[in-house]
C-alpha cells in the first residue's frame, strides 16, 4: 500500500462589491495556480499546518472557517515510490499580514468564482473551489467558531488528596494546553471561557496569555457547579450564541454532554454536513470526549438564529 502524505492548505475568500473573491497562488517551478497548501510539521495539527502555510506562502494570516472537501491524488515520494497525498483545506477569512510572498510563491491573485474556475490547472482544485461557491449561495460560508474543549490531561484523583477544584495538569496536559494554543489560534477564537477548576483554567491560559485576553471562569461549568444545578451552565452557552463571538469553552466530562445536545438541537438541516455534524455530536455525547480534545462547531447567525453549520473534532 502507497503511503499517505498529509497535507493542509486554504481558500483564502473575501466579498469585493457585494462579489465573492477567491485567492489562488501561482507556483513558478510548476507554472500552475492552485490553492495555498503544505506538508504538514512532525506532530503539528492539520488545522495549525494550513494556517501556518498560508501565511508562509502568502504572507496573509487566516482564520480558518468551515472545512472543506479533500483532495487526494498520487505524487512520487522522497525515495522515488508511489505515495499518495492527502490535502485538507478550509475556507478562510484574512486577518492580518502583511501579504508579502514567501517560498515557492510568485503571485497571488485575487478573482471572481469563474475566473478562479478557469485558472486553475488541476480538476481536483475545482471541487474545493465548487464547496465555497455553495455554501455562499446558501449563506453557510460566513461563519463563526465555537469551540467545546475538555481540559486537558490532570494529576490523577486517586493521587490528589486536596479540594478536587484546584487538581492541576500533569506534565502531559501542559504540552497539549501549548497544543490547544495552537489549534485555537488557527480558528480566530477571541473569547476564553472556562470552569473554575485548576485543570480548566491551565488548559486554556497559554492560549489566553497569547491573544492578551482575560479569562472568563464560572463555577457554572465545573463538575461541582453543574452537578448542584445543570441549568447555569445551559444558560451560558445560550449567551455565547447570543453573542456569537468567536469562543471557547473548556469544562469537564460529565458537563460537555449537555452542552454538545444543545447544540446538537441547533444543526441547520439543509447544510451539506448537517448528518455528518449530528453524528459528530452525538458520538461526541454519547461517550466522553478526550482529554484535551476539541470540537469545534462552525455556526451562522446569533441567539436564537443560531445554526450549527459543521463540526470538526481534534485531538491533542
Amino acid at each position: 500500500m502507497a503511503p499517505v502524505i498529509p497535507a493542509a492548505g486554504t481558500l483564502p475568500w473575501r466579498r469585493r462589491e457585494g462579489r465573492l473573491e477567491i485567492a489562488l497562488v501561482h507556483r513558478p517551478k510548476y507554472d500552475d495556480w492552485s490553492w495555498a497548501k503544505g506538508k504538514l510539521d512532525p506532530g503539528e495539527p492539520l488545522c495549525v499546518a494550513a494556517a501556518r502555510e498560508t501565511f508562509e506562502e502568502t504572507g496573509l494570516q487566516v482564520s480558518l472557517g468551515i472545512p472543506l472537501p479533500r483532495a487526494t491524488y498520487t505524487v512520487l515520494d522522497g525515495e522515488g515510490g508511489p505515495a499518495t497525498k492527502e490535502v485538507h483545506y478550509w475556507a478562510a477569512q484574512v486577518v492580518g499580514g502583511s501579504g508579502v510572498l514567501e517560498h515557492e510563491i510568485d503571485e497571488v491573485r485575487w478573482v471572481d468564482a469563474r475566473t478562479a474556475h478557469e485558472l486553475l490547472d488541476y480538476g481536483r482544485d475545482r471541487e474545493q473551489l465548487l464547496a465555497v461557491v455553495r455554501a455562499d449561495r446558501e449563506d453557510g460560508l460566513q461563519t463563526w467558531p465555537l469551540v467545546l474543549l475538555r481540559h486537558a490531561k490532570s494529576r490523577p484523583r486517586s493521587r490528589w488528596k486536596g479540594d478536587d477544584r484546584k487538581r492541576p495538569l500533569d506534565a502531559v496536559g501542559r504540552e497539549q494546553a501549548d497544543d490547544v494554543a495552537r489549534i485555537l489560534g488557527a480558528y480566530g477564537i477571541k473569547r476564553v471561557v472556562t470552569s473554575s477548576s485548576v485543570r480548566c483554567v491551565q488548559t486554556v491560559e497559554p492560549y489566553a496569555a497569547r491573544l492578551a485576553t482575560r479569562i472568563k471562569a464560572t463555577d457554572s461549568l465545573s463538575e461541582e457547579g453543574f452537578a448542584a444545578d445543570p441549568g447555569p451552565a445551559v444558560d451560558h452557552l445560550h449567551k455565547l450564541l447570543e453573542r456569537a463571538m468567536p469562543v471557547v469553552v473548556c469544562s469537564h466530562g460529565p458537563v460537555l454532554p449537555t452542552l454538545l445536545e444543545v447544540l446538537g438541537g441547533r444543526v441547520r438541516e439543509d447544510s451539506d454536513c448537517a448528518a455528518s455534524a449530528r453524528e459528530q455530536l452525538a458520538s461526541a455525547g454519547a461517550s466522553p470526549m478526550r482529554k484535551g480534545e476539541a470540537l469545534v462547531a462552525h455556526l451562522t447567525d446569533s441567539g436564537d438564529a443560531a445554526r450549527v453549520i459543521a463540526v470538526e473534532r481534534i485531538d491533542t
